[in-house]
């Protein structure tokens, strides 16, 4: 079934439309749930909050690309999910992530406190001037939270070549963003 489709049975209130969007997308927002918290009964239960979440929220959003709303969905849920199992710890993994993007990003609390979406939308401006690959591989490592090893098996290339890539992609994005305005 398309994705229009499945909108489509969520505007209706059928039930089906979580059925569909289940095998349609069940375990690609189990593999997302799964990069970022790292544990099988809770990227199950983010994946059945996004079955929920998505129930509630279309109508009235009508997403142009379901595979992507779901993929916020489950990728907040996860984010939230995290931080509230790890709400004392230090030492996490989503570190390492994090780190890699704080010499081109605004701290966290300056894009939460921001009131529009400048940073968001400079970065997607930004990554739409890249080349495929590029794109890819930034969704990849800081949307979906895929490792080096996994981005290198993926791509095809030694781990020192992603993160090479990753690295001037980083690079880049600061330049941009400088560009724009964007305090940094």
């Amino acid at each position: 079934m398309n994705d229009k489709d499945i909108i489509q049975l969520f505007f209706e209130r059928s039930q089906q439309a979580i059925t569909e969007l289940s095998q349609k997308y069940g375990r690609f927002c189990f593999h997302i749930a799964l990069n970022i918290l790292k544990c099988n009964e809770d990227a199950e239960e983010c994946e059945n909050d996004t079955y929920l979440k998505t129930w509630y929220s279309i109508p009235p959003d009508d997403p142009m690309c379901l595979r992507a709303y779901v993929s916020r969905i489950v990728r907040n849920l996860a984010l939230s999910k995290y931080r509230y199992n790890h709400r004392q710890m230090r030492d996490s993994h989503l570190q390492v992530y994090l780190s890699e993007l704080q010499d081109c990003i605004p701290a966290p609390q300056d894009v939460e406190a921001s009131a529009d979406d400048t940073v968001n939308n400079a970065i997607q401006a930004f990554l739409s001037t890249q080349n495929a690959t590029a794109r890819a591989l930034f969704i990849q490592r800081y949307f979906y939270m895929e490792s080096i090893t996994v981005l290198s098996k993926k791509f095809g290339l030694k781990e020192s070549n992603i993160s090479t890539k990753l690295n001037r992609i980083r690079l880049k994005l600061k330049k941009y963003l400088e560009k724009e305005g964007v305090m940094l």
